[in-house]
């Protein structure tokens, strides 16, 4: 059996992303990664996505630096649908990084929500890009 799948929806231009990456790959994981700019998932796959994580559909959208206010998304009355038909037309109102493993599906903000699913243990001392440390040199999760 060779190692554990690990997807991670990714946009190289986010801190918390490389983050999440880093602590992917500090597991020993090279993942599946999806510019999900360039290759936005289906209306399917975050259907499964959201039910597989335990959310809802609202909860995937991303406020800051997207058109969400102009689209009116804060509206309750939003449809699945709707939110849907508006992170197909704009994919940069999904938020990341979404990261499937075997043990789950989750919004890793912040990013050490990562180490919740991840199904391999780090394998080495890790800090963020600020320079926060997350990992401790036996691989534990500092806290």
């Amino acid at each position: 059996m060779g190692a554990p799948q690990v997807v991670i929806y990714f946009n190289p231009k986010c801190g918390t992303a490389r983050n999440v990456l880093a602590m992917i790959r500090n597991a020993g994981i090279e993942p599946h990664i999806i510019e999900y700019l360039k290759t936005p998932p289906s209306r399917e796959v975050l259907r499964q996505l959201t039910a597989r994580a335990g959310v809802t559909i609202r909860d995937w959208l991303r406020e800051k630096d997207t058109p969400y206010a102009e689209l009116g998304l804060d509206n309750p009355a939003l449809s699945d649908d709707e939110l849907l038909d508006a992170i197909e037309q704009h994919p940069i109102l999904l938020n990341r990084p979404i990261v499937v493993t075997p043990l789950g599906v989750r919004l890793c903000r912040p990013s050490e929500v990562v180490l919740d699913i991840l199904p391999e243990p780090q394998k080495a001392a890790f800090s963020k890009e600020d320079g926060e440390a997350v990992v401790d040199a036996t691989g534990q999760r500092i806290r």
